[in-house]
């Protein structure tokens, strides 16, 4: 079991986490004379772990995830999902979300090609909600910071807010709120090609590419604010605001996030920086659900989807769950973390 236990240990620092890459690049900023414990020296060793880390894992997550997501095809998915009804649908509506798009804004085409093939606003609502929160990539980018357990129960109580939130809207009948351009249009089922291993290949790969010209801005965004964060900003500050001393932490993370535009590979430093500064857990990863799932610029989208009830309804149930969420984690960090 102790064997087990070190493996594992290994493969969550020195593998997802990367400490061995921290260490050598302060010990070559060592080495051209830097001083690591000054600010901007430490802000620079923050600024190139944390770009070349995520970068590594951004393009190996997305390469490995595109040639999953080749196998699901939106006519494959749809047909998938119109296999089930009720419960059990928006089950693997929120299933299906884990393999899809990294970011709101990519998932909400898929969203509309749903609906508009027939499927139950619901279950498609489900996916959406699930799709930018859980993903794959969130999953193994959570390990290499806060741990296995922290991004098991982050990924659970993820797919449970999308399985609620989507029979929730089924309940309340609300495909009248959907625009009527989308509930007239149709669809037209085009046989997918089979594809070989090279195929699926040379299509993971573009997908790396074409994600990474789209995210890498973010990366370096966020990064950028972490470096900030963590070299520059008092930890007591960061623990008034967002750690135990403030009950509301939770709430303002949550409105803080809303506004915002990113991913989670962009929101994952600023998360690293402000838990290393003693913010509380719960806190950090609901301004991370919500950076991902309630987006400005997604919402606006969405707006020309769905009419204004809706798209309220939608923002509530999101904003209440991942509020929620963040006091589920705050109160179990003591465990977990």
């Amino acid at each position: 079991m102790q064997v087990l236990k070190s493996v594992w240990d290994f493969f969550q620092n020195q593998i997802l986490a990367m400490k061995w890459l921290n260490e050598l690049i302060g010990n070559l900023l060592g080495a051209i004379g830097l001083d690591t414990a000054n600010r901007w020296t430490g802000s620079l060793q923050f600024f190139l772990y944390d770009v070349i880390k995520i970068t590594f894992l951004l393009c190996t997550l997305i390469f490995f995830i595109s040639y999953i997501q080749s196998f699901f095809p939106p006519e494959r998915s749809k047909k998938i999902l119109g296999r089930f009804h009720g419960l059990g649908a928006n089950i693997v509506a929120a299933l299906l979300g884990t393999v899809t798009p990294f970011c709101s804004c990519s998932s909400i085409p898929l969203f509309i090609g749903f609906t508009s093939a027939g499927l139950p606003v619901g279950v498609t609502f489900s996916f959406l909600i699930s799709s930018p929160m859980v993903d794959l990539g969130s999953l193994v980018l959570l390990m290499s910071i806060f741990g296995a357990k922290v991004a098991v129960i982050y990924v659970v109580f993820g797919l449970v807010i999308a399985v609620l939130g989507g029979t929730l809207i089924e309940k309340l009948r609300m495909e009248r709120y959907v625009e009527s351009f989308i509930l007239t249009a149709g669809s037209v089922d085009i046989e997918s090609p089979d594809l070989t291993v090279k195929d699926r290949l040379i299509y993971a790969k573009e997908q790396m590419l074409n994600t990474f010209k789209k995210v890498f801005p973010y990366v370096l965004i966020g990064v950028g604010v972490g470096a900030i964060i963590h070299n520059w900003i008092p930890q007591e500050w960061v623990v008034t605001v967002l750690g135990n001393k403030n009950p509301l932490g939770v709430v303002l993370a949550t409105l803080i996030g809303v506004p915002m535009y990113a991913d989670i590979f962009g929101t994952i430093p600023i998360a690293e920086a402000l838990f290393t500064k003693g913010a509380q857990l719960g806190s950090v990863l609901s301004f991370m659900m919500a950076v991902t799932t309630l987006s400005l610029p997604s919402m606006i989208m969405l707006r020309k989807a769905v009419k204004p009830k809706l798209l309220a309804l939608f923002i509530a149930i999101c904003t209440v769950g991942i509020i929620l969420v963040g006091y589920l984690f705050n109160a179990l960090q003591p465990l977990i973390a």
